[in-house]
């Protein structure tokens, strides 16, 4: 089946998510292992766009407590760089750029690694502590996906696409998503949650091979 033939996997996250950051190589292990079975897209949900962004510092106390809870549950590791950077305190945290980096990637990537993308933009914070307002943290990912930088550029800074992820924010919030990392299967008209919150990759596929049977029944 071609891609735009198979039920769709819905992965929607926000680059700041650090639950999320531990559900990306989950999402990338899925598309690997169900290739021939769904198509994987990723939304960004805005977690901290418009009024909620805001400084590290606001949230680093909880983000202290949290890390350890993540990297224990789902394997992943947060850096000394971005543990500096939750020290420092200054680092302005804004969903809308990185965003627009994933919004644009999906515009330009004809192969469908949106979910290794969304997964690069993570490391790039919370393994290396990069800037996600500059141009140049993503620019710097896209040599191993073959995409010219000058074209990112170009669409990264045209208005229509911060108005575009304007609108995914609110389709995400309009579909009722109440937080991240959310999984959804679509299969026509019909929708099926299969994650609120991280899952183990085991539980995660066992519900999606679940939810492909109930759907190819019904």
């Amino acid at each position: 089946m071609a891609q735009h033939d198979l039920p769709e996997l819905i992965y929607i996250y926000d680059a700041y998510c650090g639950w999320c950051y531990g559900m990306s190589p989950v999402i990338v292990q899925a598309q690997a292992n169900f290739a021939d079975e769904v198509a994987v897209n990723v939304l960004s949900g805005g977690m901290l766009a418009g009024e909620q962004a805001e400084p590290i510092s606001e949230g680093w106390e909880y983000i202290q407590t949290a890390m350890p809870q993540v990297e224990r549950a789902t394997g992943v590791h947060f850096g000394e760089a971005y543990r500096q950077l939750g020290e420092q305190g200054t680092h302005w945290q804004d969903s809308a750029v990185p965003a627009r980096a994933l919004y644009v990637f999906r515009q330009l990537d004809e192969w469908q690694r949106v979910a290794q993308f969304a997964h690069d933009i993570q490391l790039a914070l919370f393994r290396d502590g990069l800037d996600l307002n500059q141009a140049a943290t993503y620019e710097a990912l896209l040599p191993g996906y073959g995409i010219h930088a000058a074209m990112f550029r170009h669409l990264f800074d045209q208005p229509d696409t911060a108005a575009a992820v304007r609108q995914e924010f609110e389709a995400v919030r309009r579909i009722g998503i109440q937080g991240f990392p959310t999984v959804v299967l679509r299969v026509g008209s019909q929708g099926y949650v299969l994650a609120r919150g991280f899952q183990p990759y085991d539980v995660f596929a066992a519900g999606l091979t679940q939810a492909l049977a109930q759907a190819r029944e019904e």
